[in-house]
């Protein structure tokens, strides 16, 4: 049967389950409270059971925290759901039903309603398929005796408490009421079940205490709690007591105030069931204690307690407390700004302009640097805030360099400069100069560091140097075209003063020209002398001015020259000295037709010239 504390059992179809049942109203603190953890056997006259430091087997019994060590068809730990979770009385029932356990409480108050209680569990585990049906189920009955032994109280019936699969833990209760001078009662416990495979049980905090009316403490808007702003305090209330006459038909009334919630204090004079507080300007709880004779009220033990009354005076938060400033690097992911803050408290941040960005959150992520603004409020409520917490968060800029491939002469040094000044460097060499001299080819890195610490690395890729040689010089209409014999990066000049990077120079006039190429860090420099020679490549004899006959530019640089003009078929059409040689589409002053037509320049000193160009009507 399982229970539901402030609830009364389920009524069963025996008249004996109806006695057990919690105290429906308020409890005092435990006048009595066995929890099985300074003891290991029980003292003497508490059981006739044998003590073991095992498992017990029939008949015996043990103190502990651990079961199913021996006994494997027990569940192997005892659930943390009790009160003190920690040691148990631990029960292997005798095949004889009887009594098990015998305690005498003491300090009890006349007149009194108390409540009696203890956590139960069957320990046997039914997985373990040990016990036909699951084993016998464990049944205890509690009687409370007078101190003389001889006047029964009140008694009540767990009912059958079956095994389970899992351990689990049920609370049972049972209240009775004291006499005109009873201080003492005996608590027995018996053990209902029959002998055989099971009725093996667990018991712990066994717990006496005062029962009364459940009583409630509103103020006179009927709340039994009230929250002020520190601005709007001091206030006074008037709070009311009001019981519900569960336990008691008469009632005597102590207020208690208290700064912490733990500790409380009588409050001298205030015995009824109304009570003004003087002015509050702190947090302050109140709770009145309830008794049914007022003789009562000089213990908790003999009296029951109300809810509790708050009077919350939320103080204005502290400032929000930071880390501090915050800088980073350009190069550095962003960071969150954080603050800490009191407990129910939240946090609300404001950009330099007094714009709200972020609220409810102790955190956060700026997208840009500039000084951010936060201020603690008190959560859920609409009070004065803190005053403002200012963080500064900068981001330095880190040092923007590229990476270099260079080339180094054979034998020659070369200056590696990180490229920035007013830095501090580290070279891969070790060395901490702003450049350094190198004449080994390979790779190279500088650590370049700002005074507020930000840190970038240059790469150099130092190859030895391409060596430049000119494989052939060629020219295309006006262009002159450079073939250079081996791989890698040069320059190229006309003149020697002026060079490209391009192989090509466009719209050159003809003449002897001395081509200069070099490498890129002009380690060697190479020439070659060259006849430049503009060879139209069609003729449009229609005396325009644009091209109208075939003539060569740059001839006149080669005073020994010779042009001779072909037809496809190879016959000579014209030929002439070259530097005055011009051709315009006729022969015998009868106009050729549009078609191809071949030349041969012939230049003392060098090789025949030969090629086709188009004559165009």
């Amino acid at each position: 049967m399982k229970v539901y504390p402030l609830v009364l059992l389920m009524f069963l179809c025996t008249s004996g389950y109806a006695q057990l049942g919690f105290c429906e109203g308020s409890k005092g603190d435990p006048i009595f409270h066995e929890d099985f953890e300074s003891a290991t056997e029980l003292p003497s006259g508490t059981t006739n059971y044998i003590y073991v430091n095992q498992d017990p087997q029939d008949g015996a019994y043990t103190v502990s925290s651990q079961i199913g060590n021996n006994i494997t068809t027990w569940h192997s730990s005892l659930p943390p759901t009790t009160v003190s979770n920690r040691n148990a009385l631990i029960v292997n029932a005798s095949y004889t039903s009887g009594l098990f356990y015998q305690t005498e409480i003491t300090g009890l108050c006349e007149n009194t309603s108390y409540e009696f209680s203890a956590f139960l569990m069957n320990i046997y585990d039914r997985s373990s398929m040990g016990c036909e049906n699951g084993g016998i189920p464990i049944n205890v009955r509690f009687e409370i005796w007078d101190e003389t032994d001889s006047n029964l109280l009140k008694e009540g019936n767990t009912g059958d408490i079956p095994s389970l699969n899992s351990p689990k833990w049920e609370q049972y209760a049972l209240t009775f009421q004291t006499k005109v001078g009873q201080e003492a009662v005996i608590l027995k416990m018996y053990n209902n079940g029959v002998g055989g495979c099971g009725n093996d049980l667990a018991i712990d905090d066994i717990i006496f205490r005062s029962c009364g009316d459940f009583t409630i403490v509103t103020s006179e808007n009927g709340n039994n709690r009230l929250d002020v702003c520190a601005e709007e305090a001091p206030v006074n209330l008037s709070l009311e007591a009001t019981p519900d006459f569960s336990v008691y038909n008469t009632h005597a009334y102590q207020w208690q105030e208290s700064s912490d919630n733990e500790n409380w204090t009588d409050i001298a004079g205030e015995t009824d069931e109304k009570y003004n507080t003087p002015s509050l300007n702190n947090t302050r709880f109140y709770r009145v204690k309830v008794a049914e004779d007022p003789v009562n009220l000089n213990t908790n033990l003999c009296s029951s307690v109300s809810e509790i009354f708050t009077v919350n005076i939320l103080k204005t938060p502290n400032p929000p407390e930071s880390d501090g400033n915050v800088s980073i690097c350009s190069d550095d992911e962003i960071p969150e700004l954080n603050v800490e803050i009191e407990e129910n408290e939240t946090a609300n941040w404001y950009d330099e302009n007094n714009n709200l960005i972020a609220e409810n959150t102790t955190s956060y992520l700026p997208k840009t640097q500039g000084i951010y603004y936060v201020q603690a409020i008190n959560k859920g409520f609409d009070c004065q805030p803190s005053s403002r917490t200012a963080i500064n968060f900068t981001i330095n800029e880190s040092p923007q360099v590229e990476d270099e491939v260079l080339q180094l002469c054979d034998g020659g040094n070369l200056i590696l400069d990180a490229g920035l000044t007013g830095l501090t460097y580290k070279w891969s060499t070790g060395e901490t100069a702003e450049e350094i001299e190198i004449n080994t080819p390979g790779g190279f890195s500088v650590i370049l560091t700002t005074p507020e610490g930000c840190s970038t690395t240059k790469n150099f890729e130092i190859n030895r140097v391409d060596i430049a040689k000119i494989e052939r010089v060629n020219s295309d209409l006006d262009n002159i075209i450079i073939t250079p014999a081996n791989k890698g990066d040069f320059e190229y000049s006309l003149d020697g003063n002026s060079y490209q990077t391009s192989n090509i120079f466009t719209a050159v006039s003809g003449g002897i020209y001395t081509i200069y190429m070099r490498d890129l860090s002009g380690c060697n420099i190479v020439t070659t002398e060259f006849p430049h020679i503009v060879i139209p490549k069609f003729i449009t004899p229609n005396a325009d001015g644009y091209n109208d006959t075939f003539s060569i530019n740059g001839l006149e640089y080669f005073p020994s020259s010779e042009i001779r003009i072909f037809d496809r078929y190879g016959k000579l059409l014209k030929s002439g000295a070259g530097e005055t040689f011009k051709w315009n589409g006729t022969l015998n002053g009868r106009a050729l037709p549009s078609n191809d037509y071949w030349y041969h320049i012939i230049i003392e000193g060098f090789k025949t010239l030969k090629g086709s160009f188009s004559l165009k009507r």
